[in-house]
């Protein structure tokens, strides 16, 4: 119902051509690929206009969407992470870079790091704009963070964020076990396998580590929330990213059916 390509270029007309205005509000959900933070607030007032009101407003969109939203809500049960808010095209320096890096912990820091944006990472790209071996070498983490910068361009989410790298365990293809779980208002309704992940089925998580992260789920107060986890080597569940299930991905093949009904059944509070 949404031209996606549309609202990115900022033409809400357009976008929203097929979908028709409201004499009552009525409320829903946008299922499709990832949007900024702005266009997704754009979007919501396009919407709006039409007296359709967004399940997600866009400052839950924004919570679930970016780390920096996230991530205190999680600290406890994912790998520690700085950032820093950047442009576009700008290219970091080393002056920029150590002051970042030093904010993981007190002092200074080494071992081995991941950068990303707020959103996403290059990890298909993961010796050249990803994977840092050892943090306490500026000069090389700002090589790769710079590379990172470079390689985003315009879609840069936000900012630089640095994170430490902690080991995961692998599976029989050698990737690390990614699971995914999909929070409807709090509640699991659905584990699938990462969809970057082989084939097969999802790990299964234990019962009280679902409880331990619904918990920060809750807290954050999205309506619709993925996490993705992994198990690390010395077995401890470990927080990996949080994501507005709205433009989350589902798995190929992965039957949509149990995530549609938990949508459609969301309640709507009624007028004060």
């Amino acid at each position: 119902m949404v031209d996606h390509d549309a609202v990115v270029r900022g033409d809400l007309r357009e976008a929203l051509r097929r979908v028709p205005d409201s004499d009552v509000e009525r409320s829903v959900w946008y299922r499709g690929w990832m949007l900024s933070s702005s266009a997704y607030s754009r979007l919501g007032a396009a919407l709006e206009a039409r007296g359709l009101r967004l399940l997600t407003d866009p400052e839950d969109y924004r919570s679930a969407h970016e780390l920096p939203g996230w991530y205190d809500t999680f600290a406890a049960l994912t790998p520690a992470s700085a950032w820093l808010p950047w442009e576009p095209g700008r290219t970091p320096a080393s002056a920029d870079v150590g002051p970042l890096i030093e904010a993981l912990g007190s002092g200074p820091v080494g071992g081995p790091g991941v950068v990303k944006d707020y959103v996403k990472s290059r990890k298909h790209e993961w010796d050249e704009a990803c994977f840092v071996p050892d943090l306490a070498d500026t000069e090389a983490a700002t090589r790769v963070i710079a590379r990172m910068v470079e390689l985003q361009g315009d879609d840069l989410a936000g900012g630089i964020v640095v994170r430490a790298f902690e080991q995961f365990a692998p599976d029989d293809g050698g990737r690390a076990q990614e699971v995914r779980v999909w929070w409807v208002g709090g509640v699991p309704v659905l584990v699938t396998a990462h969809p970057d992940a082989g084939a097969g089925g999802a790990a299964e998580v234990p019962a009280e580590v679902l409880d331990v992260v619904g918990t920060s789920v809750r807290a954050l107060g999205a309506p619709f929330v993925t996490t993705d986890l992994a198990l690390r080597t010395d077995g401890v569940w470990r927080v990996i990213e949080v994501g507005d299930g709205q433009v989350s991905d589902l798995p190929g093949g992965q039957e949509p059916g149990v995530l549609v009904e938990a949508l459609a059944g969301v309640s709507v509070p009624g007028p004060a």
